[in-house]
């Protein structure tokens, strides 16, 4: 009997991979993290067990993130990651599955290939790639049939990025090599510079996690880590506040702020009074941080909203597009020559 395989999507970002089934929704949620052996090139462990072993392993096992900033860095590693990740939910299946993947709105033609052909080795039968913002758009159930413009931005791990659309499709995007692991290593730059510890990034995501903001909270909050004193080399426990976070995250925000008060400068002035009364609405992981929709809302003097699981709109977009994949181009969508061709 032949088993046929049931399409997906993939939101394949440079903090996590998510991965949507058609008639089951998101099947497979994992950090988009691979643990290697350097002597032989072996892969040992995929997703949450290999981000256990960030700055844990021996040394001739070294665990990396395959992406950066939204764009394949390792080409290999990130073929064999979704491989591993896609076996999980296919098993039994011979005939291979359609599969959209979502790509920034910054990636270069060349970029678009990688993840094509990373996906057809993978396993796919054939590989459709979707905008981020389209897809975010789409996952926060944004009405867009209308020509009326409406402003996604979505905070990810690797990439921002910032999309108005109308008529259900992307009519100006631009993305921001500035996202959740960059607000990760100002952390860590920041406790070891003012407090002279040193701390990992995992140690970096549990405080953004817990006590991060990019206001201040009315009422401080703090918590306990431990991390390496610079001057022994011991383990020390140590204090750190909500403030100490804001402070760490002000630079890297702020370049957000302005990269969305950038676009809504480059659409036609129609657009941006749409999305004046239409609001902002924020997708992806970072976006959850305290204070974030507060602060893109007071600077656009608009309304801004946080999408309902917000870290996970992305992959539904995917999933949602998956009944369109009969009329969508296979292959690269060329972002890189259409923003040319533009002239943005």
């Amino acid at each position: 009997m032949l088993f046929m395989s049931k399409d997906i999507g993939v939101d394949l970002g440079t903090s996590n991979v998510l991965i949507y089934q058609q008639g089951r929704g998101i099947v497979l949620r994992e950090p988009a993290v691979v643990a290697m052996d350097k002597n032989t090139g072996r892969v040992l462990q995929v997703g949450a067990a290999a981000r256990n072993m960030l700055g844990r392993t021996p040394g001739h096992v070294t665990a990396v993130h395959p992406l950066t900033d939204g764009a394949i860095s390792d080409y290999e590693l990130t073929a064999k990651m979704l491989t591993e990740m896609i076996k999980r939910i296919t098993k039994g299946a011979i005939v291979k599955p359609r599969m959209i993947v979502s790509i920034p709105s910054g990636v270069t033609e060349v970029e678009e290939r990688a993840v094509i052909q990373a996906a057809m080795e993978a396993g796919a039968r054939r590989v459709y790639l979707i905008e981020e913002v389209r897809a975010a758009a789409l996952g926060a159930q944004i009405d867009m049939d209308r020509a009326e413009g409406h402003m996604v931005v979505d905070i990810g791990g690797g990439t921002t990025d910032i999309g108005v659309l109308t008529m259900n499709e992307v009519a100006y995007s631009a993305s921001l090599k500035v996202a959740g692991m960059t607000f990760d290593e100002a952390i860590i730059r920041f406790v070891r510079k003012n407090l002279g510890i040193a701390i990992g990034e995992n140690t970096a995501e549990e405080i953004k996690l817990t006590i991060g903001c990019v206001k201040p909270r009315p009422n401080l909050q703090s918590m306990r880590v431990t991390g390496r004193d610079i001057r022994t080399g011991l383990a020390k426990d140590f204090e750190i506040t909500s403030d100490h976070v804001l402070e760490a995250l002000r630079r890297p925000v702020r370049q957000i702020v302005e990269k969305v008060v950038d676009v809504m400068d480059c659409v036609t002035p129609e657009l941006a009074a749409d999305v004046t009364k239409n609001g902002v609405v924020l997708t992806g992981g970072s976006s959850q941080l305290w204070g974030m929709d507060q602060l893109i809302a007071e600077r656009l003097n608009t309304e801004c909203i946080l999408a309902d699981d917000a870290d996970s709109c992305v992959a539904y977009g995917c999933g949602r597009a998956l009944s369109w994949m009969n009329h969508m181009t296979e292959g690269p969508i060329n972002i890189a020559r259409q923003r040319k061709m533009k002239d943005y």
